[in-house]
């Protein structure tokens, strides 16, 4: 007796439903991603090895860009909110407490700060700011501003203190900050680099394994 024969069965599948999910899917990532705005202050750090990674809490850190321009930037703003009561208190500026607590960094001098806080994010760029005076040792406003951050904390773990400046910025820039931080008795800070070579073992080398980049 012969085998009875099996019916063919067409093997062509309909890829409609599949093609309408994976449209679905790159239609929600497309709306969801959120692209990296251009930074407020354009920076090209130069490249170091070393083993440490940057702090990003509980950071105060002082930008200089590359025409030797100073800003700073800190991550918490309750200590914001006190420095500018200080400013308030001790310099009688008038500024916006609650402006300056949002800032996300400041570059411009006391007498300006008022002004600088009224502009539009749009317009709040390092290139179109004129930065904290560090002229010389006699108009070096990075120095009270230390002081301030200082007392803010007072109580309170110090912050941590970095330093991020330019490839081409010049030194003298480079030694303002530095004193600004010597009278204040901070004598322990760190370079934001970006890290090449880094050693095997190390937190950075951890991170970029992990296909995470962080500057040192």
């Amino acid at each position: 007796m012969g085998r009875a024969k099996l019916p063919r069965k067409s093997t062509s599948i309909d890829m409609t439903a599949m093609c309408d999910v994976a449209f679905l899917l790159l239609s929600f990532f497309i709306l969801t991603t959120k692209f990296k705005p251009s930074e407020a202050i354009a920076v090209t750090i130069p490249k170091s090895v070393a083993a440490k990674v940057a702090p990003n809490k509980d950071y105060v850190q002082v930008i200089i860009d590359k025409d030797g321009k100073v800003f700073l930037e800190m991550d918490d703003e309750s200590m914001k909110e006190i420095i500018g009561n200080a400013l308030n208190n001790t310099k009688s500026l008038g500024i916006d407490v609650k402006a300056f607590k949002k800032s996300l960094f400041f570059g411009a001098s006391f007498a300006g700060m008022k002004s600088f806080l009224a502009l539009p994010e749009d317009q709040r760029k390092g290139n179109l700011l004129p930065g904290i005076p560090v002229q010389d040792t006699a108009h070096n406003e990075l120095t009270e501003w230390m002081s301030q951050v200082l007392s803010a904390y007072q109580g309170k773990t110090r912050p941590f203190f970095l330093v991020k400046g330019d490839n081409l910025a010049k030194f003298p820039a480079f030694k303002a900050v530095v004193t600004a931080f010597k009278k204040n008795d901070i004598l322990k800070f760190q370079m934001v680099t970006a890290p090449e070579g880094v050693p095997v073992g190390t937190d950075l080398w951890k991170k970029a394994q992990s296909g995470e980049k962080r500057e040192e």
